[in-house]
């Protein structure tokens, strides 16, 4: 099980701890993705070095390889992967929503076709709480009906509904004392129904709770209006969790808004991709200006990478498509918001956090909010 413990609040932003099975957790906290058990071209040396003290994991995935049985049978995540650090596995919601042409939903369960293979799958709640329990994590999140941001009112109110129903079923499935369950609120761009959730959802006995539903197609300043509306919502003496956000200026907004916890494939894939993360915007490594240039990615990160690798240099990795450039460029970008957290955590400490000198940090608006 976790305990939360809040110690300071600066306006609504929050300082605190999450303590698990595996590890005492400062929270604000970012988590970085490792869906398949890893986070794509690190090794978990790499995420020590780093400062990690949490990933998240994603269950549908795994359901589908290696399978959860399987992790059960090699000891639950952490042994199986080698992972020491706490551990989340998202249910599975958001792919309801990415693979819609994969999927049919019901009130009973969502029935999808593996995108590996096109075998059948029906996942319910009860068999999502199954999945997870095998698959071992410190947290857990319950199967969820994610809409499309500009799905209409009647759409939303839908899954709201289906949302609630298939929590209060996740919770009379549990079985395992040791995995602690989150529960996820829904209500889309539409302020009354995110109210009314936070309050039904908030009543259930969950360990924590997450704002769901959030970038799948808003623009930036809906994203921040339902985050700091919602999150102040939320039981105060439970962690609060932002699913798949964001940009670094969504995590700077985001604990302004009282946001314990955020998740996001953006550092790692945009690493892949060539856009790297520094003080007053981003680099994209593959322009020529970087050809011949001596500089490191960022002379303020003290990252691996940018203590011994020149821009130049990584460029040419780039270029000619090494795969040592992938691992290099995700420390770096893994390393910055790492380091963004870290900063915001000793500002709340002090008691002199203002998000507006971080989100001034990050460039003009075309550069942090994409």
């Amino acid at each position: 099980m976790i305990s939360f413990s809040l110690d300071k609040t600066v306006g609504r932003a929050r300082r605190g701890r999450l303590t698990t099975l595996h590890g005492v957790v400062e929270t604000p906290v970012f988590m970085p993705v490792g869906t398949l058990a890893t986070v794509k071209a690190l090794d978990f040396s790499d995420l020590g070095e780093l400062g990690a003290r949490m990933i998240l994991n994603n269950a549908y995935h795994l359901m589908l390889r290696p399978g959860a049985k399987v992790v059960r049978e090699m000891g639950g995540l952490h042994r199986f992967s080698g992972y020491p650090g706490a551990i989340l596995t998202d249910s599975g919601g958001f792919q309801v929503f990415s693979l819609a042409e994969l999927r049919d939903i019901d009130d009973r369960s969502v029935r999808f076709k593996s995108h590996i293979d096109g075998s059948p799958i029906d996942l319910s709640p009860e068999k999502l709480v199954e999945v997870q329990e095998d698959l071992g994590p410190d947290v857990a999140m319950v199967l969820d009906e994610c809409p499309p941001g500009q799905a209409s009112r009647e759409h939303v109110q839908r899954a709201v509904n289906r949302t609630t129903a298939w929590a209060k079923r996740c919770l009379d499935a549990v079985k395992r004392p040791d995995v602690s369950w989150f529960g996820i609120v829904q209500g889309g761009t539409f302020p009354d129904l995110r109210s009314e959730h936070a309050r039904v959802m908030g009543e259930l006995p969950f360990a924590g709770f997450a704002i769901g539903g959030v970038s799948v197609g808003e623009a930036p300043d809906a994203i921040a209006s339902i985050v700091t509306h919602t999150a102040p919502l939320l039981p105060p003496n439970k962690p609060r969790y932002l699913m798949g956000v964001g940009t670094p200026a969504d995590l700077i907004r985001g604990v302004a808004a009282g946001v314990d916890m955020f998740d996001c494939v953006m550092p790692s894939r945009n690493a892949r991709n060539g856009s790297l993360f520094v003080t007053g915007g981003k680099v994209n490594i593959k322009n020529a200006i970087h050809q011949k240039s001596e500089e490191p990615l960022d002379p303020g990160c003290d990252c691996h990478t940018c203590r011994n690798f020149t821009r130049a240099y990584l460029r040419h990795l780039f270029i000619a498509g090494e795969l040592t450039f992938h691992r290099l460029a995700t420390i770096h970008n893994i390393a910055f918001y790492l380091r963004l957290m870290r900063r915001m955590r000793e500002s709340l400490d002090r008691g002199d956090f203002d998000p507006a000198p971080f989100l001034a940090e990050l460039g003009p608006p075309a550069q942090r909010d994409p």
